[in-house]
C-alpha cells in the first residue's frame, strides 16, 4: 500500500513538472523579443506586377531610391507604373493608408531612376530598388502609415542584402549626382520627394534599425 501511495506522489510530481515545462515553453515562445519570428505584417500587400522591367538582368540590390508618384490617386499611380507606353516601373508603391502594391521582387531590374549616379556609380536601376509613395510631398507630407509601411517592407531587405544606410536616397539626389558628374548633359525629371520628408523618413528608419 505504501509503495502504491509513493507511486501516486511521483506521478503527481511528474504531472506538475510537465505543466510547468509547458508553461515555460509557451512563455518563451510568446516573449516580446521574439515578435519578429511569429508576427504577421501589419500592412496589407497586394501583388500588382508591372511589365516595365529588364528580364535579362539581375538587380544587385545595393541601395534604395525613394520617390513620390505626384499623381492624385493610387489608381492613377498604378496605371502609370504599369503602362507599357510610359515604360516606367518600380518595386513597391505605398498608399497613404500603408497598403503596399508589390510590382517586382527586389532582384528584378525595373525602370525607376533614369539618368542617375549613386556613390559614383552610374545607372541606379541596375543596383537599387525603387519605392514610390502615393501623393506629392510638395503638397502634403508622407502619412505615418506610409513611413511605417515602407520601414516594414525595407527592414528585411536591408538586412538580407546588407544595404548601407547612406545608399538609401531620393530620386532627386541620384539625379543631381548624375548632373554633377556630367555637367554638359541635359537631364529632365520631375521634382521628387522633398528633402524634408526624406529626413523625416530616415530618422524613423534609423530608429527602427537601432531597435532590431
Amino acid at each position: 500500500m505504501r509503495m502504491r501511495f509513493l507511486n501516486k506522489r511521483v506521478v503527481a510530481a511528474v504531472m506538475v513538472a510537465g505543466v510547468a515545462a509547458l508553461t515555460l515553453v509557451a512563455y518563451c515562445w510568446g516573449r516580446p523579443g521574439d515578435d519578429k519570428k511569429v508576427s504577421k505584417p501589419k500592412y496589407e500587400e497586394v501583388s500588382y506586377p508591372t511589365p516595365n522591367f529588364d528580364a535579362e538582368k539581375v538587380n544587385e540590390v545595393q541601395g534604395v531610391v525613394l520617390h513620390h508618384t505626384a499623381e492624385p490617386t493610387i489608381a492613377r499611380s498604378l496605371a502609370v507604373l504599369t503602362s507599357r507606353e510610359r515604360g516606367v516601373g518600380t518595386h513597391c508603391v505605398i498608399d497613404t493608408d500603408g497598403t503596399r502594391y508589390i510590382m517586382c521582387a527586389p532582384t528584378v531590374v525595373t525602370y525607376h531612376a533614369g539618368a542617375s549616379v549613386l556613390d559614383g556609380r552610374d545607372g541606379c536601376n541596375a543596383f537599387t530598388i525603387g519605392i514610390e509613395f502615393q501623393g506629392n510631398t510638395l503638397e502634403k507630407p508622407l502619412t505615418r502609415d506610409q513611413i511605417a509601411s515602407a520601414i516594414e517592407y525595407l527592414l528585411p531587405i536591408i538586412e538580407e542584402y546588407d544595404i548601407p544606410v547612406d545608399h538609401i536616397v531620393t530620386h532627386e539626389m541620384v539625379r543631381n549626382a548624375y548632373k554633377a558628374k556630367y555637367p554638359k548633359k541635359r537631364v529632365y525629371g520631375k521634382v521628387d520627394i522633398t528633402q524634408t520628408e526624406y529626413v523625416r523618413f530616415m530618422r524613423a528608419l534609423r530608429k527602427a534599425l537601432a531597435a532590431r
